[in-house]
Protein backbone atom coordinates (compact mmCIF):
# COMPACT_ATOMS: atom_id res chain seq x y z
CA UNK A 1 0.00 0.00 0.00
CA UNK A 2 2.69 2.15 1.37
CA UNK A 3 4.81 1.74 -2.64
CA UNK A 4 1.03 2.48 -4.54
CA UNK A 5 0.62 5.15 -2.33
CA UNK A 6 4.38 6.61 -3.51
CA UNK A 7 3.17 6.23 -7.30
CA UNK A 8 4.49 2.70 -8.30
CA UNK A 9 2.76 0.96 -11.03
CA UNK A 10 1.93 -2.98 -10.10
CA UNK A 11 5.00 -4.11 -11.43
CA UNK A 12 7.38 -2.07 -10.35
CA UNK A 13 5.86 -2.72 -6.75
CA UNK A 14 6.90 -6.40 -7.25
CA UNK A 15 10.51 -5.52 -8.30
CA UNK A 16 11.10 -3.58 -5.28
CA UNK A 17 9.28 -6.56 -3.04
CA UNK A 18 11.67 -8.96 -4.58
CA UNK A 19 14.67 -6.79 -4.38
CA UNK A 20 14.56 -4.75 -1.09
CA UNK A 21 12.52 -6.88 1.18
CA UNK A 22 13.09 -10.45 -0.10
CA UNK A 23 9.89 -11.61 -0.99
CA UNK A 24 10.14 -12.93 -4.63
CA UNK A 25 6.37 -13.87 -5.15
CA UNK A 26 3.17 -12.06 -3.46
CA UNK A 27 0.92 -14.59 -4.73
CA UNK A 28 2.12 -17.87 -2.85
CA UNK A 29 1.74 -15.46 0.58
CA UNK A 30 -0.69 -13.48 0.27
CA UNK A 31 -3.39 -15.79 -1.96
CA UNK A 32 -3.63 -12.60 -4.32
CA UNK A 33 -0.97 -10.58 -6.73
CA UNK A 34 -0.23 -6.99 -6.17
CA UNK A 35 -3.13 -5.85 -8.19
CA UNK A 36 -5.93 -7.30 -6.22
CA UNK A 37 -4.47 -6.06 -2.84
CA UNK A 38 -4.03 -2.70 -4.56
CA UNK A 39 -7.95 -2.61 -6.21
CA UNK A 40 -9.49 -4.02 -2.93
CA UNK A 41 -7.63 -1.25 -0.96
CA UNK A 42 -8.88 1.31 -3.53
CA UNK A 43 -5.24 2.08 -5.11
CA UNK A 44 -5.40 0.31 -8.66
CA UNK A 45 -4.73 2.22 -11.39
CA UNK A 46 -7.82 3.15 -13.83
CA UNK A 47 -6.05 1.97 -17.19
CA UNK A 48 -4.42 -1.54 -17.03
CA UNK A 49 -0.93 -1.30 -16.87
CA UNK A 50 0.21 -2.77 -20.10
CA UNK A 51 -2.62 -0.88 -21.68
CA UNK A 52 -1.23 2.72 -20.07
CA UNK A 53 2.17 1.69 -21.61
CA UNK A 54 1.33 0.76 -25.09
CA UNK A 55 -1.02 4.33 -25.15
CA UNK A 56 2.45 6.18 -23.96
CA UNK A 57 4.48 4.32 -26.75
CA UNK A 58 2.17 5.02 -29.20
CA UNK A 59 1.73 8.97 -28.25
CA UNK A 60 5.60 9.03 -28.18
CA UNK A 61 5.49 7.31 -31.74
CA UNK A 62 2.97 10.45 -32.96
CA UNK A 63 5.46 12.90 -32.13
CA UNK A 64 8.24 11.20 -33.71
CA UNK A 65 5.65 11.12 -36.83
CA UNK A 66 4.48 14.78 -36.64
CA UNK A 67 8.50 15.56 -36.74
CA UNK A 68 9.09 12.76 -39.51
CA UNK A 69 6.57 12.59 -42.05
CA UNK A 70 8.20 10.19 -44.65
CA UNK A 71 8.77 7.44 -41.87
CA UNK A 72 6.51 5.29 -43.49
CA UNK A 73 8.16 2.04 -41.55
CA UNK A 74 7.11 3.82 -37.89
CA UNK A 75 3.76 4.85 -39.74
CA UNK A 76 3.22 1.08 -40.18
CA UNK A 77 4.48 -0.01 -36.49
CA UNK A 78 1.92 2.89 -35.15
CA UNK A 79 -1.16 1.10 -37.01
CA UNK A 80 0.39 -2.18 -35.25
CA UNK A 81 0.19 -0.76 -32.42
CA UNK A 82 -3.10 0.99 -32.52
CA UNK A 83 -4.20 -2.41 -33.43
CA UNK A 84 -2.76 -4.00 -30.30
CA UNK A 85 -4.25 -1.16 -28.30
CA UNK A 86 -7.67 -1.59 -29.54
CA UNK A 87 -7.45 -5.64 -28.98
CA UNK A 88 -6.54 -5.45 -25.16
CA UNK A 89 -9.37 -2.84 -24.69
CA UNK A 90 -12.20 -5.43 -25.80
CA UNK A 91 -10.18 -8.37 -23.54
CA UNK A 92 -10.69 -5.41 -20.63
CA UNK A 93 -13.74 -4.91 -21.70
CA UNK A 94 -15.00 -8.45 -21.91
CA UNK A 95 -13.79 -9.01 -18.19
CA UNK A 96 -15.00 -5.85 -17.30
CA UNK A 97 -11.88 -4.32 -16.16
CA UNK A 98 -12.53 -1.15 -18.28
CA UNK A 99 -16.07 0.47 -18.93
CA UNK A 100 -17.99 -0.25 -22.00
CA UNK A 101 -18.11 2.96 -23.04
CA UNK A 102 -14.27 3.44 -22.57
CA UNK A 103 -12.37 4.35 -25.99
CA UNK A 104 -8.91 4.74 -27.55
CA UNK A 105 -8.54 7.90 -29.43
CA UNK A 106 -5.25 10.20 -30.43
CA UNK A 107 -7.05 12.42 -27.33
CA UNK A 108 -6.87 9.77 -25.09
CA UNK A 109 -3.01 9.33 -25.70
CA UNK A 110 -2.49 13.24 -25.98
CA UNK A 111 -3.83 13.28 -22.54
CA UNK A 112 -1.98 9.82 -20.68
Amino acid sequence: MKLARQGLPPSRIGVVLRDQYGIPLVKPILGKSVNDVLSAAGLAPNIPEDLENLIKKAENLKKHLSRNKSDYINKRALSLLESKIHNLSKYYKRRGILPEEWKYKAVVAAVT
